[in-house]
């Protein structure tokens, strides 16, 4: 009998993510995937899973599964409350839970996603070639429900577990991130890229997988009108009518219509897909002159867990 795990709670918003399914953007379909993706590669590394396996990601924590099958999971992101089968257990390190056992996890102290890895991955159908669910376009299995169960064992055979823990870099509490100019920093007054970076924005309750909207000082075009849909990279910081920014996230659309003052570094969009409604995100410029000494940093950070992250 299959192993599986049973969805007693699913917290405010659950989903199963992988890495995403690049390559399908001439087709209109978002890359999705884990929103922190450095989180979930670590969780799969600490319980012998490939990187790419699937997990389950939490919205703010709150969650209870219960395993058919006794397993190592392994739980990372925003660090919460952790109990296995009635034992207190704690994030950054494989944990065992017995046949039947419940894992729960309670509300992040900071951050925004949780990540849930299972030894062999979770094992729901493949939709063009990945596992997660695509909150814009509805690819992929919906999201966790109460009563929900998923199957455990994706084919690949997990290697030996061989870390104890791991202690990827705390999450800030006040998130800096670096920003490029956009394509379409023209669009604005010469001073625009300079008012983004000059205080801090706030992350507002309108923000989810698809971007982090947010408020603070309005950034003033030069140009009036509208641009054709044009792509839209994942970091991307588009500006709508009102002036203030959204930054795409892993569910981003393909394209887009509003024009982009900047693009978020890569390796630094985790910071902003764990800044939780209210909390003060700041942007630093990294200046044309600047971006082929930091794009090496970049490639080697930007998968890297905890590589995006700052000190509190």
């Amino acid at each position: 009998m299959t192993a599986v795990v049973e969805v007693l709670a699913p917290g405010p918003y659950a989903t199963v993510q992988d890495l995403g399914r690049p390559g399908y953007a001439h087709l209109g379909v978002p890359r999705s995937g884990a929103a922190d993706r450095p989180s979930l590669r670590l969780a799969n590394r600490l319980v012998g899973n490939a990187e790419t396996a699937a997990g389950i990601e939490l919205t703010l924590g709150g969650a209870a599964l219960r395993f058919t099958a006794g397993t190592w999971v392994a739980v990372t992101g925003a660090p919460c409350p952790v109990e296995a089968a009635g034992r207190p257990a704690g994030t950054d390190a494989p944990v065992w839970v017995p046949p039947g056992g419940v894992l729960r996890l309670g509300v992040p102290r900071r951050g925004l996603r949780t990540y849930v890895a299972v030894r062999d991955g979770i094992g729901v159908e493949r939709v063009l070639g990945s596992r997660s669910t695509d909150s814009l376009s509805g690819i992929g299995p919906p999201p966790l429900r109460a009563g929900a169960t998923l199957p455990v064992g994706a084919g690949a055979v997990a290697a030996a577990i061989i870390a104890d823990f791991a202690a990827p870099p705390p999450l800030p509490r006040h998130p800096v991130v670096r920003v490029l100019p956009g394509p379409r920093d023209d669009w604005f007054v010469p001073e625009a890229l300079a008012a983004l970076c000059a205080a801090a924005y706030e992350v507002t309750a309108d923000s989810n997988r698809v971007g982090a909207r947010l408020r603070g000082a309005p950034l003033e075009r030069a140009r009036s009108g509208e641009l054709a849909s044009e792509g839209m990279p994942l970091g991307a910081v588009q500006v709508p009518p009102g002036g203030q920014p959204i930054v795409f996230l892993a569910d981003h659309p393909p394209t887009g219509g509003y024009p982009v003052v900047g693009v978020v570094a890569a390796a630094d969009v985790p910071l902003v897909a764990q800044a939780r409604p209210g909390d003060l995100l700041r942007f630093r410029l990294v200046r044309r002159a600047a971006r082929h000494r930091e794009t090496a940093h970049h490639r080697e950070t930007a998968d890297r867990p905890g590589g995006a992250r700052q000190e509190a």
